[in-house]
């Protein structure tokens, strides 16, 4: 979804006796990109195509391009990679960080080794990586599954609040007050 001028969303997930666990990635978008017509596109599971490496690894491709593959979240300004990677035990996963792009990895379960010296880190945690470095990531004894996202970083000024995101509190205020008197929407 692209929220730009006119979404204002809140989620309601379905109640379920199993546990629900989902992960969300927010993007910012460039100052002269704000307003821009909102968009959304409904995205399953079947939809996200895979890769197997010869290690062993699977990778969902989300968004962005591994290998050639394309993921199904498309048309994002800052274009995004998001991949979720499955290691079995012993498995490794390496691949070249884009200059300047920001990168960062969330373990979701199982151990992870990263880096040339096998920093560990367990599910729930993530790793910031710095611009230019190599992702060198292993499974411990249970395998490992963690999401790898990169993006370019805008450099822009962030005021928050609430659902919406501007560069500067007037704008800030400018957006509440459009939302308040119903012009908020963009076509």
């Amino acid at each position: 979804m692209t929220a730009g001028g006119g979404i204002i969303h809140q989620e309601m997930p379905e109640l379920r006796p199993e546990a629900l666990r989902g992960f969300q990635l927010w993007v910012n978008l460039p100052s002269g990109q704000k307003m821009m017509s909102p968009r959304y596109r409904d995205i399953r599971s079947g939809d996200i195509p895979e890769v197997s490496s010869l290690s062993g690894a699977t990778i969902k491709v989300i968004a962005g391009r591994y290998r050639g593959v394309v993921g199904p979240a498309r048309d994002i300004v800052i274009e995004p990679s998001y991949l979720d990677v499955t290691l079995p035990k012993g498995g490794l996963f390496e691949e070249d960080v884009p200059s300047g792009n920001t990168v960062f990895a969330h373990v979701v379960s199982g151990l992870g080794l990263f880096g040339p010296g096998g920093q560990a880190v367990s599910s729930g945690n993530a790793v910031l990586f710095r611009d230019g470095t190599r992702l060198q990531i292993g499974a411990g004894e249970e395998g490992l599954r963690f999401l790898v996202v990169s993006g370019r970083p805008l450099g822009e000024p962030v005021a928050w609040r609430g659902p919406i995101v501007m560069n500067t509190q007037d704008e800030l205020d400018r957006a509440f007050e459009d939302y308040r008197n119903g012009t908020f929407l963009r076509p």
